[in-house]
């Protein structure tokens, strides 16, 4: 496994859907977010935890990148900024050094909040904090109304 100081930076939103849009749907392993301190931290951990019990998860629960088809031909770029932008709150609820990174693996189970449970991680590299917030700017340009998926606003 890539050491942090190994892996590329990805530093546009566009840069992350050229990626997702380089793997094809039908891939194994998929193309997976996750937002945590890191893929050296979550391999020393194993596996995560639900935060409502502790419970350990078989596997680091990640959202998945790649785009759905209904999606259709509307832009990866949105797709994949909405993806971002719904986790974003993460950072700020769990301290600091919580960043998001791409990856690769397989997907077996899903969380309790039917997130899939990733093993066999492969680091991709890292999202620059920009692309976050150019996702934020890319869902606040949208007609509709959108909230991050924060657990505690449910």
């Amino acid at each position: 496994m890539s050491t942090p100081e190994e892996l590329p930076v990805v530093r546009t939103l566009g840069e992350v859907a050229a990626l997702v849009e380089s793997i094809p749907l039908e891939s194994i392993p998929r193309l997976y977010v996750r937002w945590s301190h890191g893929p050296e931290a979550d391999r020393r951990a194993g596996e995560s935890r639900d935060g409502l019990t502790g419970v350990r998860m078989p596997g680091l629960s990640a959202n998945p990148l790649e785009v759905e088809p209904w999606w259709e031909d509307r832009p990866v770029e949105l797709w994949v900024a909405r993806r971002l932008y719904d986790y974003s709150h993460l950072p700020r609820d769990k301290g600091p050094g919580v960043r998001p990174w791409i990856l690769t693996g397989h997907a077996t189970e899903r969380g309790p909040d039917n997130e899939p449970l990733v093993h066999d991680v492969e680091p991709v590299g890292w999202i620059d904090e920009r692309v976050v917030e150019e996702a934020e700017s890319a869902v606040a340009g949208q007609e509709g109304r959108w909230e991050t998926m924060r657990s505690d606003d449910r």
